[in-house]
């Protein structure tokens, strides 16, 4: 689990104009990755706290993806 940040998604608008493939693509630390078909993503859990703050996810899906950083909450 990470520590710092966590992810959140919103499915319906990830689906829309092939925002999932451009999220796998944009990230440089690969938090995301190709879920069960190709209008949706799952979060590698494992990379999450690897986050650069670089903002190209939410730049890439801005009503799909949100970055939360625990520690401003």
């Amino acid at each position: 689990m990470a520590m710092f940040i966590r992810i959140d998604l919103k499915e319906d608008a990830i689906a829309e104009a092939g925002a999932a493939a451009k999220l796998i693509e944009v990230c440089p630390v690969k938090i995301f990755a190709a879920g069960a078909d190709d209008k949706s993503v799952s979060i590698i859990d494992d990379n999450v706290d690897e986050c650069t703050l670089c903002d190209l996810c939410m730049e890439a899906s801005p009503k799909g993806v949100k970055v939360v950083k625990l520690y401003e909450e």
